[in-house]
């Protein structure tokens, strides 16, 4: 079930371990689920309770810590051959298992790097394990570590990101074909998820971010569909996943006949979203692009009502997000752009006191040499009416 070559998963295996060596790491403790996947290929929801990766500095075989109902998972999806088990039970304590894993593998006294920003890894776990091993070992946060990895996408990840790319302009085509006066809004939903399944895509880690009327304003999912009015709005934010590779678009239909002011919206919407794609090159940071969001919608009068960061990095992501962060694109982020980010832009109007909502968006791959990116979506950016 593994989707990449074995060698793929041995080059980012040693390429973790070179970073560990540059910051002095005798061992990581990975939490994040994406962290498993990337490395090892390990594949599962199980990460909602306690589950660790060890890796160590050294060419030791990885060590996996789970549950017995991930045992088939780990072993029939990932590279992992060494997979521990704990047991529930009442006062069941996981770091106690894997105090005695790096014990076996001369960790007392180490210096260990923990995934903390993860998902894998909640408040009461993290607790436990600084309790566990208070004056054991030094913790210390790695969470960059293979994050910084995941940045820079391979040729075959680039390939999944197309896939989801294809299967996202399906989904967003479904659900415009659906949408109409009096349509329900769960009926737009249902629509669009269909592509994405037949064609052999996963469920999207959240969303679709869908709403009309008062719920075009939302920038997450909330509960409570309606049906459309014979004038309204609709936004749609959604992914197409691949992979676990997500890809996503956004646009906000008007339902029935488009007014002037949803119309002066758009406009200034596509000019920001061209803008920042213009900026989005290799010879610039994360920084300027939304620098550039913030010029046009600035000029064309609509400071007060844009956002104040215009996008983030994809990559294969989990529940409960699609967003692969950091790096958030906002103002002053010195990150610089290098071949082969995978990045959504998007270009979000929400004016409150008008009830107006406007935004467009879509999924790029950045490029070498300064070149512009490659918009990853084949639909047109022109303002939808239903």
């Amino acid at each position: 079930m593994l989707h990449f070559e074995r060698s793929e998963f041995d080059m980012r295996l040693a390429a973790a371990r070179k970073l560990m060596k540059r910051d002095g790491l005798d061992a990581l403790l990975v939490f994040s689920q994406e962290s498993h996947f990337y490395l090892t290929g390990f594949d599962t929801k199980g990460f909602v309770f306690f589950q660790c990766a060890l890796v160590t500095a050294d060419e030791a075989p990885v060590i996996l810590l789970t549950r017995r109902p991930d045992l088939e998972q780990a072993r029939r999806t990932s590279i992992i051959e060494d997979i521990r088990l704990w047991y529930d039970a009442p006062g069941a304590d996981p770091t106690s298992q894997l105090q005695d894993i790096m014990t076996e593998k001369g960790l007392k006294g180490a210096r260990v790097g923990v995934e903390l920003r993860s998902f894998g890894l909640t408040g009461d776990n993290h607790q436990l394990l600084r309790q566990r091993f208070e004056g054991w070992c030094a913790l210390v946060d790695a969470s960059h570590l293979v994050r910084e990895l995941r940045l820079i996408k391979s040729e075959t990840e680039i390939a999944y990101v197309r896939r989801a790319a294809e299967l996202a302009d399906q989904s967003l085509e479904a659900m415009v074909d659906a949408a109409g006066p009096g349509v329900f809004e769960g009926r737009i939903a249902a629509a669009g998820i269909a592509p994405i399944l037949e064609g052999g895509g996963d469920m999207p880690p959240s969303g679709p971010v869908l709403g009309s009327g008062d719920r075009a304003l939302l920038v997450r999912s909330a509960t409570g569909y309606r049906h459309l009015d014979a004038e309204d709005q609709l936004t749609i934010e959604h992914a197409g996943s691949y992979r676990h590779y997500c890809a996503c678009l956004m646009r906000t239909l008007t339902i029935g006949k488009a007014g002037t002011a949803h119309r002066a919206m758009f406009d200034a919407t596509r000019d920001a979203l061209a803008a920042m794609t213009d900026a989005a090159r290799s010879s610039n940071t994360i920084g300027q692009i939304d620098d550039a969001h913030r010029a046009t919608f600035d000029a064309a009068g609509y400071g007060e009502v844009r956002m104040s960061a215009c996008g983030y990095s994809l990559g294969a992501t989990y529940s409960p997000s699609w967003m692969d962060v950091p790096p958030i694109i906002h103002s002053g982020n010195d990150m610089p752009i290098r071949a082969g980010m995978i990045l959504f832009l998007h270009a979000i109007l929400i004016d409150g006191p008008g009830n107006l909502a406007m935004s467009a968006g879509y999924t790029i791959l950045t490029r070498d040499n300064g070149e512009a990116p490659e918009v990853l979506s084949r639909l047109p950016l022109e303002l939808i009416s239903r």
